[in-house]
């Protein structure tokens, strides 16, 4: 069953500079970012907002991904632009510019052909917004969510809020140790629980990402490369490929989990071989498969 996700985030064109080259001005944005990624596994539905600056050419590539775009709006101004740069620690990101624009009103209305989509993901905006978007669907099976240190600093309760109503979180580990307070993942993971979802998902960039649910956890090394251009969007990119293979394979049981994170790892894996999402989408579900085989392999050891 190929089951259809809606993704609400942030469109953007952004300008980068990375020790290996540059690109300005090129599309960015967590819901596109997750959408192209999910898109190798299901239907994709995105939701956000743009300004009559924003290249027709990328809508023609969305759509050419087979995501639906009508959710998202166009409206006089200017789109969201962000301008980063990274050094040789490619963990490590500065922000040099940033023009919210059109995104900074931005307050989603999810159309009627969406509100009975059953896989819901909740990319980092405000988490008022998270919770308005939850209030306009209906009976959604899976819901998961990201976040972000600005959030978890100035609107807590509401990150709270919306972690009351979330199956699944998907945050990197400077969240995680920010939000509980503690140095300790494990910790970490635990007092997030404490919320309300059942799965925590914590990213550690080129280390790979641990899961956590209340009776197993699951730890995911990244898929080792030679050549990483580029990193922005590898974490909405992971979680475009876990979403993606839990809608597609509609069940959430601890073994879909665990290969849902492999899936968003080797998803991501491609996402940083280019600037923007240019290697990204030129892939489909059979590159996701045979990096996914070769990260069993490499993993795989015998039991004494």
């Amino acid at each position: 069953m190929n089951n259809e996700i809606l993704v609400v985030g942030s469109v953007a064109l952004d300008t980068i500079k990375t020790p290996f080259g540059d690109a300005k001005a090129v599309l960015g944005g967590s819901a596109v970012y997750f959408s192209i990624a999910a898109s190798s596994f299901s239907k994709v539905n995105i939701v956000g907002v743009v300004g009559n600056d924003f290249p027709d050419k990328y809508i023609k590539l969305l759509k050419k991904r087979k995501i639906d775009v009508t959710g998202l709006v166009k409206q006089s101004g200017k789109t969201f632009r962000w301008t980063g740069e990274y050094k040789y620690d490619l963990n490590q990101r500065e922000t040099l510019d940033l023009q919210l624009n059109v995104f900074k009103d931005f307050n989603p209305e999810i159309p009627d052909v969406y509100k009975n989509i059953k896989y819901i993901f909740l990319a980092n905006i405000d988490p008022e917004l998270q919770l308005n978007v939850l209030k306009q669907v209906k009976n959604p099976k899976l819901v998961a969510c990201d976040t972000m240190d600005h959030w978890i600093k100035d609107k807590k309760d509401k990150v709270c809020e919306v972690l009351s109503k979330v199956d699944i979180i998907v945050i990197n580990d400077s969240e995680a140790r920010q939000f509980s307070g503690s140095a300790n993942l494990v910790k970490s993971a635990r007092k997030i629980q404490e919320c309300g979802p059942k799965v925590v998902i914590i990213k550690k960039g080129e280390h790979g990402a641990f899961c956590f649910s209340k009776n197993w956890h699951f730890a995911a090394p990244a898929f080792p490369l030679e050549s990483v251009y580029d990193p922005t969007g590898a974490g909405d990119s992971f979680a475009g490929g876990f979403m993606g293979y839990l809608a597609s394979c509609d069940r959430f049981s601890e073994k879909e989990v665990k290969q849902a994170i492999i899936f968003g790892t080797v998803t991501a894996s491609y996402c940083v071989e280019n600037f923007s999402v240019r290697r990204l989408q030129t892939i489909n579900f059979q590159d996701i498969k045979k990096r996914y085989n070769e990260l069993k392999k490499i993993t795989h050891f015998e039991p004494i």
